[in-house]
């Protein structure tokens, strides 16, 4: 059961998350969530850090797609800026949204990474779709009202993945 909870790796940020650690990994895109994973969940714009790293992202030939469950006029407003391909209202953790962006991207679950803040959501449905998901440490500490129940039972399920070893990484991604 706790399997469904683990990630490939835990992260500081997407940032660590560098296209030559991927492209040596043989992915070929990645699905991100977008708040508190990429920007605040109450900024509505890309930072310029976040422009910089998905630009990396497409210089090197590794598609980049945004996964949120929040709606629609949120992801459509980061997301259509950067020239971006998004699914909104992913519903996750349900695998359904995970298949789409793999079928949008054309790739396979060997070519793709999920990029997350919440074990809730972006773990374990990257985990029942069969997708590798990099968990990363929350932008900011706050959260929408909707996510703090989820906080909560993840806090849970944190002690125990960290008791079992979980750390956060430093250096490069995916170094075992």
């Amino acid at each position: 059961m706790l399997k469904r909870f683990e990630p490939v790796a835990y992260v500081p940020s997407a940032f660590c998350v560098t296209p030559e650690a991927l492209q040596k990994k043989g992915i070929r895109a990645v699905m991100t969530d977008l708040d508190n994973t990429l920007i605040e969940w109450n900024r509505a714009h890309a930072t310029d850090e976040v422009i910089d790293w998905i630009r990396s992202l497409q210089r090197a030939n590794i598609d980049v797609l945004v996964m949120s469950n929040n709606n629609e006029e949120r992801v459509r407003t980061f997301c259509e800026p950067l020239g971006l391909p998004y699914i909104a209202r992913a519903n996750k953790p349900l695998k359904g949204a995970f298949v789409e962006g793999m079928r949008r991207l054309g790739v396979t679950r060997d070519e793709v990474v999920m990029i997350g803040d919440q074990l809730m959501t972006d773990v374990l449905g990257a985990n029942r779709a069969g997708v590798p998901v990099v968990l990363v440490l929350p932008v900011v500490q706050s959260d929408a009202k909707a996510t703090k129940f989820n906080r909560f039972v993840e806090s849970k399920i944190m002690n125990t993945l960290q008791k079992r070893g979980l750390r956060v990484q430093e250096g490069e991604l995916w170094n075992n």
